[in-house]
C-alpha cells in the first residue's frame, strides 16, 4: 500500500527496496523514516529490536503520541507491504485517534498474531501533505527535470 502524501526520491524505488526486506521476512514490512521528537505526533511510532542493518522487529506501534510518550523516533511513513491477515484484523479494529479505524491499530491486533518488520528506507521523503513539502517537492523535482533537458540538449517552449 502505497500513501499518496509522501513523495519519496529514490535511485531504487522504496517499494523494491522493501521488497528485498520481505524476501527475507515474508510478513508484512513498514517502511519508516527517523524524525525529530517533536513531530512524533505526526506519525505511527514504532518501539523495535534493531535485527540487521536497516530492519527491525516491531515490538509495538503508537499512533501519534506526544513526543514525551513516544517510544522512539522512527516514523512509519507511507509505504507497507501488508500480508492478507491484516483485513481481518481491520474488522476487529475499534476507532481510535480522530475517531477513525487507524491501520496502527489493526496492525498491533495483527502482531499479535505473526510478526511485523520496519525497513529504515533509502532516499529523500517529501510530505506532500503539507504545503511546504508540497512545494519542496514541486522545486525538487522540477529542478531535476530541467537539469537533465539541459544536459541532454532539449529544449523547452512555451
Amino acid at each position: 500500500m502505497l500513501l499518496g502524501d509522501d513523495i519519496i526520491d529514490a535511485e531504487t524505488p522504496v517499494l523494491k527496496q522493501m521488497m528485498l526486506v520481505h524476501q527475507r521476512y515474508p510478513a508484512t514490512i513498514l517502511a519508516i523514516q527517523k524524525v525529530p521528537r517533536s513531530q512524533t505526533g505526526q506519525y505511527g511510532i514504532i518501539d523495535a529490536k534493531r535485527i540487521e542493518n536497516g530492519v527491525y522487529l516491531v515490538k509495538h506501534l503508537v499512533e501519534k503520541p506526544a513526543p514525551r510518550e513516544a517510544p522512539s523516533n522512527l516514523a512509519i511513513i507511507g509505504r507497507y507491504i501488508l500480508t492478507p491477515e491484516i483485513f481481518p484484523a481491520l474488522e476487529q479494529t475499534r476507532p481510535g485517534k480522530g475517531g477513525e479505524i487507524q491501520l496502527t491499530d489493526g496492525l498491533k491486533l495483527l502482531m499479535d498474531k505473526q510478526p511485523i518488520y520496519a525497513y529504515e528506507f533509502q532516499g529523500n521523503r517529501y510530505d506532500a501533505g503539507d504545503k511546504l513539502g508540497f512545494l519542496k517537492a514541486t522545486v525538487e523535482m522540477a529542478s531535476r527535470t530541467r537539469s537533465s533537458e539541459a544536459s541532454s540538449g532539449a529544449t523547452c517552449r512555451s
